[in-house]
């Protein structure tokens, strides 16, 4: 890694705070940027995603996308927590933390509103941002490329109905025009790109050529995210600044089903046997969340002003922090990763062969 890179904690957390100011200075500036939006996707944001993470997956290719098989057992970990274990921890932790711990310390007539958008925010499984944080930890991107489009899929039928289940209602609006650009703005138009990219530069130079590209497009990836959180944390400024009691109660259930989640993917990928490459991805995609898509749900649901608004902000304000410490936990425990039984005798196996 990179000076830079190896610094980037430190980067997010100045341009946290450099969002946080700018946004309550220059509160005209970032209303006009957060209202360039089609169903409430924010397309200078879309744009910023877009220089995320076509350099990442302009490494792909797609003709090895069938060797993603070898990797079924780290495919059913990523489905199992995302779909079976989060959105359902998540509302466990909801009523433990928000609706009898921390009950007498927040306004009442919101109560069951926060909890509603903590368990919208955990129903949908991150989609753009997991680019990132697996080619921070190395993981194989063919796993992350089909655990991503997998998700997509799934989340566009179970979304609603699983929402609707633990919200306990009878039928639920999802925005679908938001799913369904988001998905196209942040997974298929910079997947076509990308591809048309690496054609042409292999055709061109070759695989030097590529390397080389993707060495100078790396810093611009970075500065893309970190230019991200400026705009996101400039949008909610004045929420933070004013609500700041309120944020720490709700960033506590969020933080504590982050740390679960990713945890038991990984260990769940060790003893299955699956590699670090694919274990890294797989915890980081089954902790992350689709904020995006929570936040326009939460606003068409339950309005602006929301409880539930409010708590799919504090998703956004503390996902790529601790999203970068998951990143930094599963790389530094490789090495024990890696000496767990299962893993060894697959390696060892493959070796023979």
């Amino acid at each position: 890694m990179s000076t830079f890179e190896r610094y980037l904690t430190v980067w997010v957390a100045l341009c946290i705070v450099l969002g946080i100011a700018l946004g309550h200075f220059f509160p005209a500036f970032f209303q006009a940027v957060g209202s360039a939006e089609i169903a409430r996707v924010n397309l200078p944001v879309a744009v910023l995603i877009w220089l995320m993470i076509i350099p990442m997956l302009a490494k792909i290719d797609f003709a090895a996308l069938g060797k993603v098989r070898e990797h079924w057992r780290g495919i059913g970990v990523t489905l199992f927590i995302n779909w079976a274990i989060k959105p359902f921890s998540m509302a466990l932790l909801g009523w433990l933390f928000i609706g009898w711990l921390f009950r007498p310390y927040l306004p009442a007539d919101q109560i069951d509103s926060y909890i509603a958008g903590l368990i919208l925010l955990a129903a949908a499984p991150c989609t753009a941002m997991v680019f990132v944080w697996s080619n921070l930890s190395n993981g194989e991107p063919h796993f992350t490329l089909s655990q991503v489009a997998l998700n997509d899929v799934i989340m566009v039928f179970a979304f609603a109905p699983l929402v609707g289940l633990l919200l306990g209602l009878s039928a639920i609006t999802v925005p679908w025009e938001t799913l369904v650009l988001s998905v196209l703005l942040y997974i298929v138009v910079p997947v076509i790109v990308a591809q048309l990219i690496r054609r042409n530069v292999l055709s061109a130079g070759g695989e030097p050529a590529l390397g080389t590209l993707l060495g100078r497009l790396q810093p611009l990836s970075l500065l893309a995210l970190l230019t991200t959180l400026i705009l996101l944390f400039g949008f909610q400024g004045e929420q933070i600044l004013n609500q700041p009691l309120i944020i720490a109660m709700l960033a506590v259930p969020i933080l504590i089903q982050v740390y679960f989640n990713s945890g038991l993917a990984y260990l769940l990928n060790r003893a299955a046997g699956e590699a670090h490459c694919v274990a890294a991805p797989s915890a980081l995609i089954g902790a992350s969340n689709f904020f995006e898509l929570a936040v326009a749900a939460a606003i068409s649901l339950f309005g602006f002003h929301s409880g539930a608004a409010l708590a799919t902000v504090v998703g956004v304000l503390i996902e790529v922090p601790v999203m970068l410490s998951v990143v930094k936990i599963v790389n530094a425990s490789r090495g024990w990763y890696e000496a767990g039984g299962a893993v060894r005798g697959r390696i060892q196996a493959k070796v023979r062969v």
